[in-house]
């Protein structure tokens, strides 16, 4: 399910999100095929077309937390019993629901049903969450959550997708890594990608490219921006709301594989509007030739070997 040249990407960020000091803040970022291989900072989009395929999912991402030592947490419609069928298998599962290392919220114990979802006030939720698994010795949260009942008329849509980059840019200071979970069959392919987008892990292949929080630059891209995703794009710049920094809009673009004209001038008219410079870190020459053709002013790209 990977995109042909787009792997999995290691960003490395300082991080001052624990309170003994500043550590490294590792991220994962790329096209998966299974929920595995995460950390704490860890964000991923897991779209599934039936619920076998989410209980899977959903395992194998909670299960790897518990073994890190963090506290796990799965979130999602139905009663607490029903919920704990879709995490049998998980290794030491009812020891840990026991002892409070692992834990099963149905979904509107956790969000506001039936109303738009407030983006800041949820992640101030989880920030909550994660300092008290850390203050009773765990070493982080991981939550799993079946959130497809909160993005299904477009206003819902629109907070939602407004506070999965919110909370996104929480992880990448704070030992917090979650899997949003939503299924393919009820959502479609537009308003999958909608959210896939915003997300550094996906195992959808629909959105094309990346938009995700950075703990050092104003965000970080990655994937292919073609003529397709110009108003995806769009609407992804419109809701992460990137903030310059300094005068310049800075962008971790090192897993761009491919960006046109029409991609290039909404990062452009984005910084403009913030009175700043763009400023495009890449591996890909081609961005540092489409500046030049276009003539671009108040762009600068700065190649990464």
């Amino acid at each position: 399910m990977r995109a042909n040249g787009d792997p999995p990407h290691t960003y490395e960020q300082m991080s001052d999100g624990d309170q003994s000091g500043s550590v490294r803040a590792v991220r994962t970022s790329g096209v998966i095929d299974r929920a595995r291989g995460f950390d704490l900072h860890d964000h991923v989009f897991w779209a599934y077309e039936d619920p076998e395929n989410l209980r899977v999912g959903v395992r194998d991402f909670l299960a790897e937390g518990l073994a890190q030592g963090q506290r796990v947490c799965y979130v999602a419609s139905g009663d607490p019993e029903t919920l704990a069928e879709d995490l049998a298998g998980i290794a030491g599962l009812a020891e840990a629901l026991t002892r409070g290392a692992a834990q099963i919220v149905p979904l509107d114990a956790t969000y506001s049903m039936g109303t738009l979802i407030e983006p800041a006030s949820q992640v101030h939720t989880y920030a909550a969450a994660t300092q008290q698994a850390l203050a009773v010795g765990f070493t982080g949260l991981r939550v799993a959550a079946e959130a497809t009942p909160l993005v299904r008329d477009p206003r819902q849509l629109a907070a939602f997708a407004r506070y999965e980059h919110l909370v996104d840019q929480y992880m990448t200071t704070s030992p917090f890594s979650a899997m949003c979970a939503y299924d393919s069959t009820e959502l479609g392919d537009d308003r999958l990608a909608q959210l896939a987008c915003l997300h550094p892990n996906t195992n959808c292949s629909v959105p094309g490219f990346r938009l995700h929080a950075s703990a050092d630059v104003a965000a970080a891209l990655g994937g292919e921006l073609d003529p397709k995703t110009v108003s995806l794009f769009g609407l992804a710049l419109e809701r992460a709301d990137l903030r310059a920094t300094d005068g310049e809009l800075v962008i971790d673009a090192v897993t761009v594989t491919f960006m046109d004209h029409r991609n290039l001038t909404l990062l452009a008219e984005q910084a403009q509007q913030a009175n700043a410079t763009l400023v495009l870190r890449t591996a890909w020459p081609g961005l540092q030739r489409l500046v030049e053709v276009l003539g671009m002013e108040g762009v600068r790209v700065e190649p990464l070997a």
